[in-house]
């Protein structure tokens, strides 16, 4: 097991050095298939942790392996160790199946870009990050973990670089998430303070003897471990970064919002639940900005108009599910929904880059319709994914979106608000998704529809900026020449083929009062955790009833305003203009941060230019002391005369200079 758990982890670094070091004699799509392979090889090894940690009793399913003993210092043993558990091998197996799937997706739909054996390079390199940091057994290596995603994430968003929009939503990401970085370790620095300890399971024990009288530092320690999970997972105030992600190739996108960046935050809190128990305000902290999240983000996602960031809008709100659902101890139901999540969120994204595909890069669901009977592999599995999404029984999202707000619901009190507040996000959800479903492939053909029906797939003459419109070559640095479709690309087919079964049987894994295998598979490491759950079937009945039933109003509801009665949101529109004008603008959130953040940042930076750097460091310090050694210069340049009575007078004068010296000081 050992060896298995280490290869994981190895597996997918070797992948990206190998491409890095060879990316001069791999030729074609070979690049893309090493990467996979790697990637799969992981996966394998994954499901051989798995079975081997099987073999163990309950009570032995938490293994730590260490590698080395990196440093000790004031009592803190700093290690280089992974920790193997149910919950960490759920997140690897999650971690490396989908992304095998988006690597196998990518290898012909990035065939033709100038900068494809980077792109696997970094791709490889992100899934090694995102494992780094589900697999890490101590404070250290998540951290470690957590900023190598970060930094991927920058590489891969803005890998079209000659791409202005593209450069400045990778650096608009990387910023953002280095908020959460020191968020996330402040709060390790409050916690170790207390724990002594660096090792996951070493504070976990300890915690409630630690924090004995230190419940301040616990909950600041906490909270500020939720800026990070905040910032990663992009949940509000600190989702600004998310939809402009989408800059990034559509293969990014899924792999960012399906199964590695955007759960990290998820994982953070699952895994410190612990500490989170014994600190419920910042607990109740996390399930509040989960449920504004997924309101907030269902609201944009009816009026945005671009078809990935309808997508991206749809996987904050998802995400926004998950936080609050384990921030509110819904563990296993806030896992489960990460995992199907994974599956149709992947599967949509993928789904949307063939449309693109087939509209020559254009993204706007302005200029698409009619592409059902054009593309019908992509408009099926785009309808899988859209009722896992919308949680229609039986595919995969109806049983885990539930259960999270039924254990929610089990909880009463103020966590009622919460419970409606998910019942409305899940109709919101269901709108959105259908809208985007509608207006892509049905009503009349556009151009780029009746000529793929004519067998062919158009390509623009002048490539141009999706976003800004500006004009674009198509070499390093910007998209390539040619679009693909998984009508016409087996490699994209195969990929969504496996996606769309999993959305659909993905649920049966967890269904109430029949199946409890994940209940079963995480309890060892959840069984310490001190919240109680009881078990109301009447609420469960009437939940999974009232899901079902606001999820088939939500497609109703879209069927009748965009295909039924075309011209319709036109008129809401108008009637509601001012909602309109909140939910196109984001609700304001760039241009406030903007006037709170950046405003006051950038005028401070220039006025200590103009002032402290200029007048005292470049003016006194860094001049001041340029002046004393020109003077200096100076004067012993006066004194090499080149004469030899000057330099034996000089000699003659220093002598005497000494000898006064001592007799004075005898």
């Amino acid at each position: 097991m050992q060896t298995t758990a280490w290869l994981v982890l190895g597996l997918p670094l070797l992948g990206s050095i190998l491409i890095g070091l060879l990316h001069k004699v791999l030729k074609g799509k070979a690049a893309g298939y090493l990467g996979t392979l790697v990637l799969l090889a992981s996966f394998v090894c994954a499901v051989l942790t798995l079975l081997s940690l099987q073999d163990r009793s309950a009570e032995e399913r938490q293994v730590v392996f260490v590698a080395w003993d990196y440093a000790k210092s004031v009592g803190l043993d700093a290690q280089v160790s992974i920790l193997i558990d149910p919950l960490s091998l759920l997140m690897m197996c999650v971690v490396t199946g989908v992304s095998t799937l988006i690597h196998l997706y990518s290898i012909a739909y990035m065939v033709s870009d100038r900068g494809y054996n980077r792109f696997f390079a970094y791709l490889n390199f992100f899934v090694f990050s995102m494992l780094l940091l589900v697999m890490a057994a101590n404070f250290l290596l998540l951290i470690v973990g957590w900023a190598f995603v970060g930094a991927a994430s920058y590489l891969l968003i803005s890998f079209w670089f000659r791409r202005t929009t593209a450069t400045s939503a990778g650096i608009k990401a990387f910023v953002i998430n280095v908020v959460g970085d020191v968020g996330l370790t402040l709060g390790t620095f409050f916690i170790i303070k207390h724990s002594g300890s660096l090792d996951f399971l070493t504070t976990f024990k300890g915690a409630a003897k630690s924090f004995d009288g230190s419940n301040a530092d616990l909950t600041a320690g906490c909270i500020l471990l939720l800026v990070g999970a905040f910032a990663k997972s992009a949940q509000i105030p600190f989702h600004t970064w998310l939809p402009d992600a989408m800059e990034g190739p559509t293969p990014v996108s899924s792999l960012i919002h399906a199964a590695t960046m955007v759960t990290a935050g998820v994982y953070l809190i699952a895994r410190m639940h612990p500490l989170f128990e014994l600190a419920p305000s910042a607990g109740d902290v996390g399930a509040i900005v989960g449920a504004v999240t997924l309101l907030v983000a269902g609201t944009i996602g009816l009026v945005v108009t671009d078809l990935k960031r309808v997508i991206a809008y749809s996987t904050m709100s998802q995400i926004g599910y998950m936080i609050m659902g384990v921030s509110s101890g819904a563990y296993v139901a806030g896992l489960f929904h990460l995992m199907t999540h994974a599956f149709f969120k992947a599967l949509l994204f993928m789904a949307a880059g063939s449309v693109i595909g087939a509209m020559a890069g254009n993204q706007d669901l302005n200029r698409m319709g009619g592409f059902r009977k054009a593309m019908p592999f992509t408009f099926g599995c785009f309808v899988i994914g859209g009722l896992a999404l919308s949680g229609i029984p039986p595919f995969s999202g109806f049983f885990s979106k539930d259960e999270i707000l039924l254990v929610i619901g089990e909880r009463g009190g103020w966590h009622w608000a919460l419970y409606v507040a998910g019942y409305v996000g899940a109709f919101l959800t269901a709108v959105y998704t259908w809208r985007m479903i509608f207006r892509a492939f049905f009503g009349a053909a556009v151009p780029e529809a009746v000529e793929l029906e004519g067998g062919h797939l158009h390509h623009a003459e002048v490539h141009t900026n999706p976003n800004g419109g500006e004009v674009e070559d198509t070499d390093v640095g910007f998209p390539g020449p040619e679009h693909h479709i998984a009508e016409r690309a087996g490699e994209m087919k195969g990929a969504m083929s496996v996606l769309a079964l999993l959305a659909v049987v993905g649920g049966f894994l967890q269904i109430p009062k029949v199946t409890s295998v994940l209940d079963d598979f995480l309890e060892p490491t959840f069984a310490d955790s001190t919240i109680q759950h009881s078990s109301n079937d009447g609420l469960l009945v009437v939940g999974l009833v009232l899901g079902a039933v606001l999820g088939l109003a939500g497609i109703a509801l879209a069927y009748r305003v965009w295909v039924q009665k075309p011209g319709t949101s036109a008129v809401v529109l108008e009637r509601f203009k001012p909602l309109h004008t909140l939910f196109v603008n984001k609700w304001f959130f760039d241009e406030g941060i903007d006037l709170v953040f950046v405003r006051p940042g950038a005028w401070l930076g220039r006025a200590s230019r103009n002032s402290f750097e200029r007048l005292f460091v470049n003016g006194t310090l860094i001049g001041g002391s340029t002046g004393i050694v020109r003077a200096s210069s100076s004067a012993v340049r006066a004194i090499q005369t080149g004469l030899l009575r000057s330099y034996t007078a000089l000699l003659l004068l220093g002598l005497t200079v000494v000898g006064v010296y001592f007799l004075v000081s005898a």
